[in-house]
């Protein structure tokens, strides 16, 4: 391939166009006499021509140049020069004529930068190190000027070709040529610590043996102290960007750990800087993931007592004792220990029984939970939270409590309950109720969480254990589920605090009937289901686990169905209201009024209508049945069957149409599985006989008709409801049409007593018509010698009827002297205005009628 034809300008002047061909070809000649000053001189004009950068279109033929220069260098050493002054050239920013360049020569680019690991094998220190020089480079490129015709490729393409060309890989196989080489090999570290940064980049390595290759040098001579830092940094990106496990596996062998011992020994009685530190604890933490294989030779561990002396620290400080360590150290000792032996103990159980682990701990725990005055420092990492008190101490105390548990091993949790865990747990757990405050919020709500957990441990499947847990224990799991919902939602730890709570309800309270009654006696149950209405997805699953084991208690129907929530909901509406939800979030077809679409398929979610049914083998549930324990829906449904399907309180017109699919939710589901049965066999191309598959059939056919006749029911329910609300609707359009016809009557009579007082001519008609009236409504047969009586007053101006009473309003209280006028008691009462109150007498006059005058 020729080079480009322009004139590459330079701040010394202008030069031809490079023939490349003609340079590689006059490295391939060896018949001239004065071919090496020839070859050099070459060199050197090609390094002067691309002084600004070299261009994708001649990479190739460059580095084929730089191969041929390198393979000299061995018997001719002048031509160490020349190539390092190309690798110089290759850690300028590449230039490229096109925008497609990059990926025109994306192949030969990742070809040549390959090849600078294949160059390490050179046994040359100087082209080694401007080899690794050069690949750093490719991390910290800086723009040069700007080349007319040309513009500088992307600042990660070189990354990303030395990703594609394997070049990791290369450098991590270079580093057994250099076991006595400290410069080159720092240099390898500096570029493996920059390769390690792309997750592409650990995997090649981590095929290449890289961790375990780094890690048995760790320990080298090194007077800068760089190959201890660059080899560590570059084993947390291997753990961290590839794969974790094999990497521990290839740290899992006696010489990789044996090494580790030594750092970590080293760091731990020399060191004394922050650095120094930063490393040590780099160093333990790597240890502790190691610790983490089964299979890694921990048995060194055994051999030198390491857990033993770990228990050394778990202890109360002892007074008047003169140690070599401040108390801030001494604290970061301790809290480091406990956090080794959380990883290292469950490994070796053994040597943990044989120190007497559970007694230390809990005599530890001791005294943390005492009010023995102590004053931490916090400053460490794992005393995060832990200032002036000891809840760092505690806290790592029960991870490792925990840790132990949750092996199941029964001598270890036997040990444990003997030793009275469960009813200290229980005490740490009240008193640290009482400290709770904002300050050490997150560190008091993980020791909850831990506590409860480890009693979930202890508990699980022992009835004698759930009993000491008793009714204590019932308080503390009813003092975390009153937590205000705010809270709950916050985060800050109280969602794992809840867990752990629902937990300990699971394995510390169900199956101890004495504990069960207690914990409905104080409304557990309410607290559940209040939970339970926050209609968080994390806490649902659950929550009606609990549900469903409780609801073998036959006191607890009253109690599920006594509780009450946000606008009176029930029990009952709220799990159906979840149902609905679920299936909405399945993306199950129901039409608008929630009833069933698809009488053949009732319950399909859209992840099912989405898979094909396939064959499976029998011990492999299919799909129908992981749906089962995929969702609340089987939950949902053993909760209400418990609680009994046709007395549920509370419910609308829409809770009774999805119930009825709830009600059928069994069937239906079994419906499903056959159909998943006969369709399997299909697929399998397989006959079965004639009885079978009439059998198949009807079950198939009775599924579908159980579908209907809900849809028929649901139909029924939905209609007697619209009958329903259209007669509420009468009935209220009947009382708003009473209500006007109220209004108009009322404003009809008013007019008419207007009219009556304004004009003189319509009371006299009005009164006319009134005493019409009065004559039509008497009795015409008149019986012999009667006496006839006036019924009505003359002269009298009313048009309404008139009584024997006349009551006047019109006469203001303060003058009548109020109701106690005509009392003796009255009399004693000092005047409101002029003279005393005077007593009134009432005396008759005509026509029947009483007037009061002053006595």
């Amino acid at each position: 391939m020729n080079s480009e034809n322009e004139i590459h300008r330079s701040g010394w002047g202008v030069f031809k166009p490079m023939d490349l061909n003609r340079v590689m070809k006059l490295f391939e000649d060896n018949d001239k006499d004065d071919l090496e000053e020839k070859q050099l001189k070459s060199v050197k004009k090609l390094v002067q021509y691309y002084q600004n950068g070299l261009p994708l279109r001649d990479l190739a033929q460059i580095f084929k140049i730089l191969n041929l220069c390198a393979g000299k260098i061995e018997n001719q050493p002048q031509f160490i020069e020349p190539a390092c002054d190309i690798l110089k050239l290759c850690g300028l920013p590449f230039l490229k004529k096109k925008v497609s360049d990059e990926i025109t020569y994306a192949e030969d680019t990742a070809i040549s930068i390959a090849l600078l690991g294949d160059l390490m094998k050179i046994p040359s220190s100087e082209l080694r190190i401007q080899i690794c020089k050069c690949i750093v480079d490719f991390y910290h490129a800086e723009p040069k000027k700007h080349i007319p015709g040309y513009q500088q490729a992307s600042s990660s393409y070189k990354i990303k070709m030395a990703e594609v060309g394997g070049l990791a890989k290369t450098m991590v196989q270079s580093m057994t040529l250099l076991e006595n080489q400290l410069v080159e090999k720092l240099w390898v570290l500096k570029v493996l610590q920059h390769l390690s940064t792309s997750e592409v980049n650990c995997t090649l390595m981590m095929k290449a043996q890289a961790a375990s290759g780094i890690c048995v040098h760790l320990n080298d001579p090194d007077p800068s102290g760089q190959l201890l830092f660059r080899s560590s940094e570059i084993l947390w990106n291997l753990l961290e960007k590839s794969s974790k496990e094999e990497i521990i596996q290839q740290l899992s062998n006696l010489e990789c750990l044996l090494t580790l011992k030594e750092v970590f020994k080293n760091l731990f009685t020399r060191g004394f800087s922050h650095y120094d530190r930063q490393l040590r604890n780099d160093i333990l933490v790597i240890t502790t993931i190691i610790a983490q294989n089964p299979g890694a030779p921990m048995i060194l561990l055994i051999d030198g007592k390491v857990v033993l002396a770990l228990f050394t620290y778990i202890k109360k400080p002892e007074k008047h004792k003169i140690i070599e360590w401040s108390a801030a150290q001494h604290e970061e000792l301790q809290l480091h220990a406990i956090a080794t032996l959380s990883s290292v103990a469950p490994l070796l159980i053994e040597e943990y029984m044989s120190c007497q682990g559970n007694a230390r701990v809990l005599a530890f725990l001791e005294w943390c939970d005492s009010e023995d005055p102590f004053i931490s420092q916090g400053n460490s990492f794992h005393g995060a939270g832990g200032r002036g008190n000891k809840f760092a101490q505690m806290r790592y105390s029960l991870r490792l409590l925990r840790a132990m548990v949750y092996l199941e091993d029964e001598t270890v949790n036997t040990d444990l309950c003997e030793k009275g865990t469960i009813q200290q747990l229980i005490g740490i757990f009240k008193n640290i109720i009482s400290k709770t405050n904002e300050k050490e919020e997150a560190i008091i709500l993980e020791i909850q969480s831990d506590i409860l957990l480890i009693l979930s441990g202890l508990c699980e499947h022992h009835i004698q254990r759930k009993e000491i847990f008793g009714t204590e224990g019932v308080d503390i799991v009813l003092h975390v589920m009153k937590t205000d919902p705010k809270k709950i939602q916050s985060g800050l730890g109280y969602n794992v605090l809840l867990f752990s709570t629902l937990d300990s309800i699971w394995c510390c309270i169900l199956g101890c009937y004495s504990s069960e009654d207690y914990f409905l006696e104080k409304e557990g149950i309410f607290l559940l289901l209040d939970v339970l209405a926050l209609n968080q997805k994390k806490f649902c699953n659950l929550i009606l686990g609990i549900m469903v084991e409780f609801c073998d208690n036959p006191k607890t129907s009253a109690h599920v169905n006594a509780w009450r929530g946000k606008k009176d909901q029930t029990a009952a509406s709220l799990l159906i209201k979840l149902w609905r939800k679920e299936e909405k979030e399945l993306g199950v077809k129901r039409d608008k009024n929630g009833k069933i679409i698809d009488t053949k398929k009732p319950l399909f979610t859209s992840f099912q209508e989405e898979q094909k049914i396939m064959p499976l083998p029998a011990n492999c549930p299919s799909i129908a049945v992981m749906d089962i324990a995929e969702n609340i829906r089987a939950k949902i449904y053993a909760v209400l069957g418990k609680l009994d399907f046709e007395n549920l309180p509370g419910l609308s017109a829409e809770d009774f149409v999805t119930l009825c699919i709830i009600h059928r939710y069994l069937d239906f589901k079994i419906g499903e599985i056959w159909n998943e049965i006969y369709e399997e066999i299909k697929l399998e191309k397989l006959r079965p006989v004639t009885a079978d598959k009439k059998i198949l059939e009807g079950i198939t056919t009775a599924s579908e008709n159980i579908g209907k006749m809900v849809v028929s029911l649901q139909n029924e329910m939905i209609e007697s409801q619209a009958r329903q609300d259209a007669q509420s609707e009468q009935k209220v359009y009947a009382k708003i049409q009473a209500t006007h016809k109220q209004r108009d009557l009322a404003n009809k009579s008013w007019e008419n007593f207007l009219a009556r007082t304004s004009n003189a001519k319509t009371l006299k008609k009005a009164k006319r018509l009134q005493e019409k009236a009065i004559e039509s409504s008497k009795y015409k047969g008149q019986p012999q010698n009667t006496i006839l009586h006036r019924t009505v007053i003359k002269g009298l101006n009313t048009t309404v009827p008139s009584g024997g009473v006349v009551t006047v309003e019109s006469t203001p209280v303060r003058l009548l002297g109020g109701p106690l006028a005509d009392t003796d008691l009255a009399l004693k009462k000092l005047p409101i205005r002029g003279g005393a109150l005077q007593r009134v007498k009432t005396i008759k006059i005509g026509n029947g009628q009483n007037k009061s005058i002053p006595s």
